[in-house]
């Protein structure tokens, strides 16, 4: 919502207001992340997790290759290229999409299957695309300002790793690595780019669109696991395209002891 005055917010101030929008919108409120985090998701509804959200970690890097093309600040250029480097990594080692893919091994499903982006159901594509075009398309402070919900991300990995442990029998220490890297990489990139908006939304307009940039954000994460709950929980109606249940699904899986202790 746009500021009630006419002048710009100071940066604590301003501040407030954008964690403030994490605090009532970010996707750790959904539904479907309390059940899993719960220990309620059945590995199908796991698996069809770990499908669709591969498509938006994919897309990061590409997002990413996408500002750097706009951006004619070498400074800039050098920190945010370290995003890339965190999701594809090198020839070798891989980066936090080749974690991902341990993570679909570990449930289950052939990593090769999930990489191609098959089963993907519609409205994920639809949200994470619509996030990359905002990227490429948008103001440098506005595709800056819808990365911030890095801010909001910490303590939803720090629950996704306890609740995963605690309740599933796939979680271990390869299958969860993704998101335990992730609480060393994100604090960086989190550091700078909040920095980074809070000194160029210097009026009242920029702060506004910084503001309304980070709520399309969490629309694009929000919008995601409406999809799944739609799909896969209730009334469990699977788009045209999206994933059967079955296909990718590795032959040798013995499903309760992935399920483990969620039973």
């Amino acid at each position: 919502m746009p500021s009630s005055n006419d002048t710009a917010l100071d940066r604590k101030a301003f501040e407030r207001r954008l964690r403030q929008i994490g605090a009532e919108r970010y996707h750790d409120k959904h539904p479907f992340h309390a059940m899993l985090h719960g220990g309620q998701c059945s590995m199908r509804q796991v698996r069809a997790w770990v499908i669709n959200r591969y498509y938006y970690q994919s897309r990061i890097p590409m997002k990413d290759a996408a500002f750097l093309s706009r951006c004619e600040d070498p400074d800039l250029r050098r920190v945010w290229r370290r995003r890339i480097d965190d999701h594809d990594g090198g020839v070798e080692d891989g980066g936090g999409l080749r974690r991902w893919l341990r993570l679909a091994e570990a449930v289950g499903l052939d990593p090769d299957y999930v990489a191609s982006t098959s089963g993907v159901l519609p409205a994920t594509r639809f949200a994470v695309d619509a996030y990359v075009r905002f990227v490429r398309d948008m103001p440098l402070l506005d595709a800056v300002a819808a990365s911030l919900t890095e801010l909001f991300a910490p303590q939803i990995h720090r629950d996704r790793i306890a609740g995963l442990l605690e309740h599933y029998g796939f979680a271990d220490d390869a299958a969860l690595s993704y998101f335990r890297k992730r609480l060393n990489e994100a604090p960086d990139d989190v550091a700078f780019g909040l920095a980074w908006v809070l000194d160029h939304a210097d009026t009242l307009e920029r702060q506004d669109a910084a503001a309304a940039a980070l709520t399309f954000k969490t629309d694009v994460l929000w919008a995601q696991l409406d999809a799944l709950h739609a799909a896969y929980v209730s009334p469990g109606r699977i788009a045209p395209g999206g994933w059967d249940g079955r296909e990718g699904v590795t032959g040798a899986v013995d499903e309760d002891r992935l399920r483990g202790a969620a039973e």
